[in-house]
């Protein structure tokens, strides 16, 4: 997955939004809990934000040049589902400076 260490050139930030209790957020948690960190080491100065709010529907964001943002929405995917919802946003910000 070397697209992953690529994050901090193809974007300006990355939120990641999610309930903390609701069932539709449950994969999203688990991927933040697992994946946060290596992301953040491989990209330690790309700003990405966790927003946990009651009630708010999963949701991946990616702000790129110019202020240009695109988001996904996560309800119902798996784990690698995210991944691969990321890596479409990652390739999305490459497209856009090419």
């Amino acid at each position: 997955m070397a697209w992953r260490s690529q994050l901090s050139k193809n974007l300006k930030e990355l939120r990641i939004l999610f309930c903390q209790t609701s069932p539709a957020s449950s994969h999203t948690r688990e991927f933040v809990e697992k994946n946060y960190k290596v992301l953040k080491t491989e990209n330690p100065k790309l700003p990405i934000l966790i927003r946990e709010a009651h009630g708010v529907e999963p949701q991946l964001w990616a702000r790129y040049d110019f202020g240009f943002e695109k988001g996904i929405r996560l309800e119902g995917m798996t784990e690698p589902q995210i991944f691969k919802a990321l890596e479409d946003l990652v390739k999305a910000g490459a497209a856009l400076k090419a």
